[in-house]
């Protein structure tokens, strides 16, 4: 009997269910992933990070091959073409059952429905497993037992889960241990991976792809930092923040990791104990509300707002505007820092995420899913869920509780969270000249000495035009 693990957004070893079920089966394992580079790009996935997929996808490769399970890494291009390769395997390797994590993006369920139905007609058994939420979608409802719209009462809800009570809900599935693979095997599995190039594994100095890695940073973050993570996270001059989003959004870290983590080091406790850990744990519950909103509301992924009133507001189309902000010539230095720390990095820090997202979609008035897509791009932790829920949070068009005129100011945010202009000084070389205080928004004067664009556009008069048109639309 063969089982075939078929890796997706899940590609580690630990706590993945789908590998986990069919090791404990007295079956051969092999796993298969897919390079679908054309799909990836159609998602609007930059360079960096679908060679950061690549890397891993080889990384798991030799993780795996310790434990004697064979992993194919196969060149598919698209969803569809994966689910033909997918059949030939079947056939070849004599495969019995199919086993993978459920994915909750249209495209992929849509890609899943296709495969699960062709499994039906071969006479294959599906076995799938929730793998990406601690508590499944559809499972936390309001008492009319419909979806939650806003974050407090859907926190609320999932703390109270009957899931979540006790330590076994959400603790991690141990790595698979090593086994026997046959040589009958051994020579189909030949032949099957003979007939693909393996990709290029391109290291990236910060990014590691190591399971090793991601456990090292998760543990490294719990001791060092989690317990004041409250008081640090909103300061992106240090290292306050976990950065471990791009280990989740490659599926090598597990949120259920994290949970169990955070939990352990606050006694035990989701909720009350320590302020920082308990200010993480609702970071990583508002990751599992992205995604519950994902699978109740599919329309988000298909570039909808949330709030369908909000598709009336007469969004500018100026090219020079999106450009400046693109680019980082905004003349308002904590959004033009934010943006190079973008570009430089493939990360951005998450209240500079939530600053240059309300710049854009209410100084500037551009539609957010340009901005949504510019970051898709960008980011090595690109994560639709997250991405579109944040972009739409900024925007006032998504799950959220408060009012269109919510319009942080972005000069007072600097002053705030980066009250040194160190984040600016280091981001924007050109400024660190300045002053502490003139670093936040030089003076015009300034400007041409230091080689630095005026703002492109009044805070206090683009403040006010955001609000008329919300308020034209029939927001609130």
């Amino acid at each position: 009997m063969t089982a075939l693990v078929w890796f997706r957004s899940d590609l580690r070893m630990a706590d993945n269910p789908a590998l986990s079920w069919a090791c404990e089966q007295d079956n051969n394992v092999v796993g298969v992933c897919f390079i679908t580079e054309s799909q990836w790009q159609q998602h609007g996935l930059g360079p960096r990070k679908i060679q950061l997929l690549k890397n891993r996808m080889l990384m798991l490769k030799s993780e795996l091959a310790e434990k004697n399970i064979p992993l194919l890494i196969l060149n598919a291009g698209t969803y569809s073409a994966s689910i033909k390769q997918l059949k030939n395997l079947i056939s070849e390797l004599q495969v019995q059952t199919v086993c993978f994590n459920n994915e909750y993006e249209v495209n992929e369920r849509h890609r899943d429905i296709s495969f699960s139905r062709l499994c039906a007609e071969l006479g294959v058994t599906v076995n799938r497993f929730h793998d990406q939420c601690i508590i499944p979608p559809g499972e936390v409802t309001t008492r009319q037992d419909t979806p939650f719209k806003v974050f407090t009462p859907f926190k609320k809800a999932w703390l109270a889960h009957p899931q979540l009570d006790g330590h076994y809900s959400i603790r991690p599935l141990p790595a698979p241990a090593a086994r026997k693979l046959s040589q009958t095997l051994k020579d189909q599995l030949r032949h099957c991976q003979d007939s693909t190039e393996l990709p290029e594994f391109v290291p990236d100095a910060l990014w590691p792809v190591s399971e090793e890695s991601a456990h090292q940073a998760l543990d490294n973050f719990v001791e060092q930092q989690l317990k004041d993570y409250k008081k640090q996270r909103d300061i992106p001059a240090i290292n306050g923040t976990s950065r471990l989003s791009f280990f989740l959004s490659l599926g090598i870290l597990s949120p259920r990791q994290c949970m169990h983590s955070a939990r352990n080091a606050n006694e035990g406790r989701l909720a009350e104990g320590n302020e920082g850990i308990t200010c993480w744990i609702s970071e990583l519950i508002w990751r599992e509300f992205y995604r519950h909103l994902l699978v109740a509301f599919p329309d988000l992924c298909k570039h909808k707002a949330f709030k369908p009133e909000t598709e009336g507001v007469r969004w500018r189309r100026s090219e020079k505007d999106f450009n400046a902000w693109c680019e980082g010539r905004t003349g308002v230095p904590i959004v033009d820092a934010a943006m190079k720390q973008l570009q430089d990095e493939g990360w951005m820090h998450n209240r500079l995420r939530m600053i240059v997202a309300m710049f854009l979609t209410k100084n500037l008035l551009i539609d957010w899913r340009r901005g949504e897509a510019f970051f898709n791009y960008w980011l090595v932790d690109a994560d639709l869920a997250a991405n579109n829920g944040g972009w739409q949070w900024s925007a006032s068009t998504g799950a959220d509780g408060a009012p269109y005129f919510r319009v942080f100011n972005p000069v007072s945010q600097s002053e705030r969270f980066d009250s040194e202009g160190e984040f600016i000084a280091r981001m924007l070389p050109e400024l660190a000249p300045l002053d502490a205080k003139e670093r936040h928004f030089p003076a015009q004067k300034l400007r041409s000495t230091l080689k630095y664009p005026q703002a492109i556009v009044d805070l206090k008069a683009s403040r006010q035009r955001a609000i008329d048109a919300f308020r034209e639309a029939g927001s609130g």
